[in-house]
């Protein structure tokens, strides 16, 4: 057995176990924007991600402290895109990274966000959305009774250098993924610096970080918040597993999270 197997067999056996355990417990480019060709290269991000599993202790700095046990890792195996580009907001108060064959799209913001706001989707050359930036976001929140509560798990978890609030409920920015259980294990990637939910339950896990005073929340994911679906109900741009070693396969082994959190991961918000 290779190195690299015995470390995916070990962190996919703490992932089942944890999973086992908290089972039985009842969360075409705008024109007016700026380009800037990267360096062509496929490095992954250097920074460490956490895998992680279970439902133990209280909120911490990290994310992934509020769900338990973990094995340790680097960024995932998948190379990211040879050649890159960033993107700049005309009034340049966000950049990011994108692979150079995708693209990132203004559209028009959602009613009741702040003035100055902003909705970027970025897309693959096929139209399909990979995540949407918005800023200028009103802050918000919801009940969450205890019978409503759903197991989840911190798959992935980086720190970000993002600007935010500190506080009750929250915790510092951190790129992550995270799947929550209903009748499949539902997943999503984004940015967070909103605390999940206490003993790894929620009913849903936001995608947004709470930013500065006077400047809004903002958002970078696959979608807003994630949720426990319904078998009516449509999952996409979740992700939808059988498994929670699916969900650690996609993350270390499939080239689109790799680029995904890569893009993330590069995301500066201008105060």
């Amino acid at each position: 057995m290779t190195h690299k197997a015995a470390m995916w067999g070990a962190r996919t056996a703490a992932l089942l176990m944890a999973g086992a355990l908290a089972a039985g417990c009842s969360a075409p480019g705008n024109s007016d924007s700026t380009w800037t060709a990267q360096p062509d290269t496929s490095a992954s991000p250097g920074a460490s991600t956490s895998h992680t599993a279970g439902a133990t202790g209280s909120p911490s700095s990290d994310p992934s402290a509020t769900a338990g046990a973990s094995t340790s890792a680097s960024p995932g195996p998948a190379a990211t895109a040879a050649a890159w580009k960033t993107f700049t907001d005309p009034a340049k108060t966000v950049s990011f990274d994108l692979p150079e064959e995708w693209i990132a799209q203004s559209g028009t913001p959602e009613d009741g966000t702040l003035p100055g706001a902003l909705k970027i989707e970025v897309k693959k050359q096929d139209g399909t959305v990979v995540a949407t930036l918005r800023t200028g976001l009103p802050p918000s929140s919801s009940e969450c009774p205890e019978a409503a509560r759903k197991p989840y798990v911190v798959i992935s978890s980086v720190p970000l250098d993002l600007p935010g609030l500190t506080g009750e409920g929250t915790i510092a920015p951190h790129a992550v993924f995270r799947v929550i259980q209903g009748y499949r294990y539902f997943g999503s990637y984004g940015i967070t610096n909103i605390v999940g939910g206490a003993d790894g339950q929620a009913c849903e896990l936001r995608n947004a970080v709470r930013g500065p005073a006077g400047k809004g929340d903002y958002s970078f994911g696959d979608l807003g918040v994630l949720k426990a679906f319904a078998p009516d109900e449509k999952v996409a741009p979740a992700k939808a597993f059988d498994t929670l070693g699916q969900a650690a396969k996609y993350v270390d082994e499939s080239s689109e999270f790799a680029n995904v959190q890569r893009m993330l991961m590069s995301l500066e918000i201008k105060n």
